[in-house]
């Protein structure tokens, strides 16, 4: 059986910035690996954007991303350390 490592330059929207309801205004991209780390640990992580903040909530179809986060994401290459 083989194991597969999967690649730790990936991102995916993270939450900041909350509304008077507990609901994120919008969210951001993070390192992949840095998200997991946050969420068990409560370590703060960093976004694109340079945003930090600790891993609150997850993100769902059509929630806002931050366009900051957004522009930097779509510019990296596959594969590039993020």
């Amino acid at each position: 059986m083989a194991t597969q490592v999967l690649p730790d330059v990936e991102t995916r929207p993270e939450g900041t910035d909350t509304t008077g309801n507990d609901e994120p205004k919008m969210f951001h991209y993070v390192k992949k690996n840095k998200i997991a780390e946050s969420a068990v640990l409560g370590n703060m992580v960093v976004a694109l954007c340079g945003e930090t903040f600790p891993v609150t909530r997850s993100p769902k179809p059509g929630s806002p991303v931050c366009p900051d986060c957004k522009k930097i994401y779509e510019g990296l290459r596959p594969g590039s350390d993020a």
